[in-house]
């Protein structure tokens, strides 16, 4: 992914990142979008500083300051934003201009709904992540954009192909179409996870097991393995339809790099949370 850094309005620097597979579509106009770090903000503390959850304990008031400045990087506002309370499920919805604002100037939002859709300009998606896979979508032929939020949980439950199908659905999208993100998260690497989690991944992905599980070794009496959570949402957006050259995968794992992004696995509910915003811009776009 690319870093980039632009001025707060009180002239410190808000570091985000961006896909460069989204490059193209924000030239034309398109879309806007960016990721989160942890510089930028106004949250202080173990939040510090660009802190972007309501439900870790973060001071409210420096939170909606946040979403203030990371809305501004894509033009828009945090009443034009819609996010929902994830809870590790692969639930889609499509949202329209009524949903505005749910999620962060009117909370709380769509409950154990993990992922989102629209056609609607000037309506902003966010996806929140400290070590869940963010994954991002847009059409620029249908002209609709998506994200989703995908732990173990969504990953198992292919919540990337129910985006794909759901906007297939709601607005016609052909998969090869998509330009697809697969943002900042926990790498293979860093995953450990516990043999009934492997087991799950093994069923789901029986005939590319190897590609999906890195490693696996003994702990004591227990087997561990090494799970590649941005692999497996790579292989379910492809057998969705979605071309393989149009899928981005980061190079940024939140795990090891503590300093620039929130991680769950690194410091537990002691820190804040990261989020990617996509937009199509409108009236009040650029």
């Amino acid at each position: 992914m690319r870093e980039h850094i632009v001025k707060n309005g009180d002239g410190s620097d808000l570091r985000f990142l961006t896909f460069p597979g989204f490059e193209a579509l924000e030239e034309r106009g398109f879309l806007r979008h960016c990721f989160s770090t942890r510089e930028g903000g106004v949250s202080k503390g173990i939040y510090e500083s660009m802190d972007l959850s309501f439900k870790l304990g973060d001071d409210l008031d420096d939170v909606y300051e946040n979403f203030d400045r990371l809305a501004a990087v894509i033009g828009t506002t945090k009443d034009r934003i819609v996010s929902t309370d994830q809870q590790h499920t692969a639930t889609v919805i499509r949202v329209t201009g009524e949903d505005a604002g749910k999620g962060v100037t009117i909370r709380p939002g769509f409950d154990s709904v993990d992922g989102l859709v629209t056609c609607e300009k000037d309506l902003a998606l966010v996806v929140y992540g400290s070590d869940c896979v963010p994954v991002m979508f847009a059409d620029p032929v249908r002209e609709a954009i998506g994200v989703c939020h995908a732990g173990w949980k969504g990953t198992a439950g292919r919540i990337a192909q129910n985006a794909v199908e759901m906007m297939a659905r709601e607005f016609g999208t052909d998969p090869k179409d998509l330009i697809c993100g697969i943002g900042p998260s926990v790498c293979a690497d860093c995953y450990e996870v516990s043999e009934d989690v492997a087991r799950i991944f093994m069923k789901e992905f029986s005939e590319r097991e190897e590609e999906v599980i890195k490693d696996r070794y003994a702990q004591g009496t227990e087997m561990k393995y090494k799970l590649d959570l941005w692999e497996a949402n790579r292989i379910i957006l492809e057998e969705a339809g979605v071309s393989r050259k149009n899928i981005d995968i980061t190079d940024i794992c939140t795990h090891c790099n503590p300093d620039l992004l929130f991680s769950h696995r690194a410091a537990g509910v002691l820190r804040g949370n990261n989020a990617g915003m996509i937009i199509m811009p409108g009236t009040s776009g650029y």
